[in-house]
C-alpha cells in the first residue's frame, strides 16, 4: 500500500522489521521451565521489618516531601518543566548522602557535563558514580555490580530496551524500561529516582500508567522569573499526599526555606487595598501567603478575568457569589487576581482572602493588615467549614497576625485557645463588614 488511508497521502509508510527472537520476560524466582524455583506466598506476620530505616538527607523540606526521609526500595518519579532545576536537585544528593554510593545515570548529558554541574554545586564525593548509558538492559548490569544505595536515572524518556523496536521515549519504550528498573529497584531493595519529561499542558510525558508503577511522584514547580522553587508530593505510598518543600534556586544551588511564609509575606504592602493574607494547607503544613487583587473600569465589551496562581473558574464563581450575595457589581470592571511568590493555591479554604481582595480593591478600602482569612464561599453566600484550623491559627499567631477570621462552624469546635483573636462569620457579608 503506497497511500495512507488516514490523510491521503503517498510514499508516507515506512516498513520496520519485526524482532525475530525476543526473549520472554520470566519474573525472577519464576518456573521458566528451567528448573527455577516457583514463587510462594509468604504470611504477612512472617515478613521481616527491623531493616526498613529510611535514608535521612539532613534537608527537612525534602525529608518532609518524602514522608520522613527516603524510604529504602522506594520508587520515586520527579517531573517538572525545562531548567526548573530537577538535575540539581538530583545531583546534590551527592551531598545530602555523602556517605552513601550514588549511581547517576545520564541519558542526556555527558559525564563532563554533570562534573560541571557538581563542581558548582559542590558536590564533591567519591561515592557519586557516573554512567552514560541509555539501555536498561547495562543499567541493570551497572547497578548489579556497583550495589547502589541511591540510583538515578536523567531522563525515563531516553532510556529504551533493545528488545523492542519502537523509538526511545515512546509510550512502550517508557512503560517497559520503568518496569525493568522497577523489578531491580524491588529485589535489590535500594532506592531509584526517575527524572521525568513534562508535556506543554505540564502533565509528565509518557503513559499515565507511569504514575501508578512507581511510589512517589513528585512535582517540581516554580516560575522562572522567581528564585523560589516548590517540590509538591502528589503521590507517596511512605507519606502525606500533596505535601510541598520550599527551596531557594541560587548559583550554588538549592537551599532550604525553612519558613515559607516569613519569606511569602516579606514584600508585603501596608496601607494599599486590594490586599490579604490566607492561610493555604499543604499536606500537613500550613502556609500563609499574600492574595492581591486588583479591580479597575473594563475599556473592552467582555470584562477580563486573569488569574495567577489562583483558578480562573473559582474566581468566576466567587464573584458572581460576591455580586449576587454581597452587591458588588463587577461587570463592568476587569479583575486582576495574584497570589504573591509564585505560589499556586487550589484549596477551597483561601476563597475568603480571594473575595476580600476583590471586594477591597473594588471599594478602595484597604483590610484589616492584621487579620488572617480562613474559609470556604458556598453558592448561597454561606462561609463553609474548613478542616485543620488549629494548625491554620497557629501558625498566623506565630508570624504576629492579631486576629483571624474563620466560619463560625469552626469557632465551636476549637479544642485549644489560641494566642490571638477569632472572629467568626457565618456569611460573606459577615467578612466584610469585618474586615473592610
Amino acid at each position: 500500500m503506497g497511500k495512507c488511508p488516514g490523510c491521503g497521502a503517498w510514499n508516507t509508510l515506512v516498513e520496520e522489521a519485526a524482532p525475530s527472537d525476543v526473549k520472554a520476560r520470566v519474573p525472577k524466582g519464576a518456573d521458566n521451565g528451567t528448573g527455577g524455583a516457583e514463587a510462594s506466598p509468604e504470611r504477612l506476620t512472617d515478613i521481616d521489618m527491623s531493616e526498613e530505616a529510611r535514608l535521612q538527607t539532613g534537608v527537612a523540606e525534602f525529608d518532609r516531601v518524602m514522608g520522613g526521609g527516603i524510604m529504602r526500595g522506594s520508587f520515586s518519579l520527579i517531573a517538572g518543566d525545562p531548567g526548573i532545576g530537577k538535575s540539581t536537585l538530583m545531583t546534590e544528593m551527592g551531598r545530602y548522602l555523602p556517605d552513601r554510593t550514588i549511581l547517576y545515570v545520564t541519558g542526556e548529558e555527558s559525564k563532563r557535563q554533570v562534573k560541571i554541574r557538581a563542581e558548582r554545586l559542590g558536590v564533591d564525593s567519591e561515592n557519586l558514580l557516573l554512567l552514560s548509558e541509555t539501555n536498561v538492559e547495562q543499567i541493570s548490569s551497572a547497578v548489579t555490580k556497583a550495589e547502589p544505595d541511591l540510583l538515578v536515572v536523567d531522563s525515563i524518556q531516553t532510556i529504551y530496551r533493545p528488545d523492542l523496536t519502537s523509538a526511545p521515549g515512546s509510550v512502550s519504550q517508557v512503560r517497559e524500561s520503568t518496569a525493568s528498573l522497577l523489578k531491580i529497584t524491588k529485589d535489590l531493595e535500594f532506592s531509584t529516582f526517575l527524572v521525568g519529561h513534562v508535556t506543554k499542558k505540564g502533565t509528565i510525558a509518557g503513559p499515565r500508567v507511569l504514575e501508578h508503577m512507581v511510589d512517589t511522584v513528585l512535582y517540581f514547580e516554580g516560575d522562572q522569573h522567581h528564585a523560589y522553587r516548590i517540590l509538591r508530593s502528589v503521590k507517596n505510598r511512605f507519606g502525606a499526599a500533596n505535601e510541598i518543600g520550599v527551596f531557594e534556586m541560587r548559583e550554588t544551588g538549592l537551599r532550604e526555606v525553612p519558613n515559607p511564609s516569613e519569606i511569602f509575606l516579606s514584600e508585603r504592602s501596608y496601607g494599599v487595598s486590594g490586599s490579604t493574607v490566607v492561610c493555604s494547607l499543604e499536606g500537613t503544613r500550613p502556609i500563609l501567603v499574600e492574595i492581591q487583587a486588583l479591580v479597575t473600569p473594563s475599556s473592552y465589551g467582555t470584562p477580563q478575568r486573569t488569574t495567577t496562581g489562583f483558578g480562573a473558574q473559582r474566581l468566576q464563581m466567587i464573584l458572581a457569589v460576591l455580586e449576587k450575595r454581597a452587591g458588588l457589581a463587577f461587570s463592568d470592571y476587569d479583575v486582576f487576581i495574584n497570589v504573591a511568590g509564585g505560589v499556586k493555591l487550589d484549596e477551597p479554604a483561601v476563597d475568603v482572602g480571594v473575595a476580600l481582595a476583590a471586594a477591597s480593591s473594588f471599594r478602595d478600602i484597604p483590610t484589616d493588615t492584621h487579620s488572617v482569612l480562613i474559609g470556604e464561599i458556598g453558592l448561597g453566600g454561606e462561609i463553609r467549614t474548613v478542616s485543620q484550623v488549629e494548625p491554620r491559627l497557629k501558625e498566623a499567631a506565630k508570624l504576629g497576625f492579631d486576629r483571624a477570621v474563620i466560619p463560625s462552624n469552626n469557632v465551636e469546635r476549637l479544642t485549644a485557645t489560641p494566642d490571638l483573636e477569632v472572629a467568626g462569620a457565618a456569611s460573606l457579608q459577615d467578612v466584610v463588614d469585618l474586615v473592610l
